[in-house]
């Protein structure tokens, strides 16, 4: 057998396994590690697995994640969110669809200290689907308002997955982490238009009377709640921008930070504090298991030449760099709707690093686009994982519901690409002015 033809079925081999359920990491490793032994031997393998998993678990870099995480983690636990839901309600509440808008301003806040989809969505998912249904929203707009905002989180800085992106293109974490705070706002904003134009084409969405009026200074009252969080947001952003902290060291503000204004809002005790630990702990195992599996995955990719075969097959097909970027995009969709969207980018970006450099693609700018097709997978039926978290935090919702909400978003969200692609300046124009 040929060495490309093992590498074509360890790709193969890779996503059987993940359809059948299998955890991510190990549908990576195994058919990687037996190809391996296949082609090189065992004391390959044990090479590979020690300069991949013991050289890259030290790498300073993936520091930044635990750290991350673990100020999303802080803030929920101070009890961030219930404010930063409130303020917004109490700002918007009263306009046609101000609750779902409420969640999406809430959630895209939320998303500044969370790094996480997941974390969003479920915070939000508490605080938010009583609200919408008890202010006579529909259920498929009240899921689909909450897991779109929630989306927002692996957008807007900080965000694991530019984090993972970064490692597997060997790109600048800060400059990742910059570059989506501009289409981070502006998918905010479309997000919350949608919302505005269902209810406009659709009335029946909403059937309960707008609520009371709120007063111009409960408004501006409401707002002295969230400064921290908004203060954190420019101190980690803004060392990141202007130089005076690496993404690492950013992080470790982030987290010190987050815990200082649990202590200052006197809402963390050791029991909160143990429990923010804890599942900054579960998620950075699990993230930490994809990375590494990753690494040992790309290993054979490489020793194949896989990516390369890929490349010169669709170099020589005579297509324009435009109808190549429209079919990468069409193939995340579709992976994305059958696969953990996570898996779906570590698997595939090994493989189309060649593509993209061979059509002098931005990097970064490509990495914002990732993120936003990963966005759709995260709310796309079947595997929709914010559907399911959604699900799992409340009782009021349906899959079906959550999902023909969530596919209203989707319209949004392919918008920014189509505007990312057209103007790439929106995503890299302060990525380019940093140092």
């Amino acid at each position: 057998m040929s060495t490309e033809a093992v590498g074509v079925l360890v790709v193969a081999a890779v996503f059987v396994l993940m359809f059948l359920r299998v955890p991510i990491a190990i549908a990576m490793v195994i058919p990687a590690s037996l190809a391996i032994i296949f082609l090189r031997g065992w004391d390959t393998l044990a090479s590979v697995i020690h300069s991949v998993v013991w050289t890259q678990s030290y790498h300073y870099t993936l520091s930044t994640i635990p750290l991350f995480v673990l100020m999303g983690q802080l803030l929920f636990a101070s009890g961030v969110t219930d404010d930063l839901f409130k303020t917004f309600k109490n700002w918007f509440g009263n306009l046609k669809g101000g609750l779902g808008i409420a969640t999406i301003g809430a959630s895209a806040m939320f998303a500044t200290a969370s790094g996480s989809s997941v974390a969003t969505t479920g915070t939000m998912g508490v605080i938010a689907t009583k609200e919408m249904l008890k202010g006579g929203y529909s259920k498929s707009l009240t899921g689909g308002s909450i897991v779109a905002g929630g989306a927002l989180g692996i957008l807007i800085p900080p965000s694991t997955t530019f984090i993972i992106y970064g490692m597997l293109t060997e790109q600048s974490v800060g400059k990742l982490l910059t570059a989506g705070i501009i289409p981070g706002i502006i998918l905010t904003l479309f997000f919350m238009l949608t919302i505005y134009i269902c209810i406009l084409i659709k009335p029946t969405m909403v059937t309960a009377a707008a609520p009371e009026y709120v007063s111009w200074k409960e408004r501006f009252t409401s707002l002295s709640s969230n400064i921290w969080i908004l203060l954190l947001f420019l101190l980690v952003m803004g060392g990141i921008y202007l130089g005076f902290f690496t993404a690492t060291e950013s992080a470790g503000v982030g987290a010190f930070g987050a815990f200082l204004i649990g202590l200052i809002r006197r809402r963390l005790n050791m029991k909160n504090f143990t429990e923010a630990l804890l599942g900054t702990l579960k998620t950075t195992g699990f993230l930490f298991a994809i990375i590494l599996g990753a690494f040992i995955l790309n290993y054979i990719l490489v020793l194949t030449r896989v990516p390369n075969l890929l490349a010169d097959f669709l170099l020589t097909a005579d297509l324009s760099a435009t109808m190549i970027f429209v079919l990468i995009i069409c193939l995340f969709i579709v992976l994305g709707a059958i696969m953990d969207s996570l898996a779906m980018m570590v698997v595939t970006i090994p493989i189309l690093m060649p593509i993209l450099e061979l059509l002098n693609f931005d990097l970064i700018w490509f990495g914002v686009m990732i993120v936003l097709v990963v966005e759709i997978a995260l709310i796309s039926p079947p595997i929709g994982m914010n559907v399911f978290v959604l699900k799992g935090v409340t009782d009021e919702l349906e899959i079906t519901d959550i999902f023909k909400g969530a596919t209203i978003f989707i319209v949004p969200i392919l918008a920014v690409v189509v505007l990312l692609y057209i103007f790439p300046d929106i995503a890299l124009f302060l990525p380019n002015t940093m140092d």
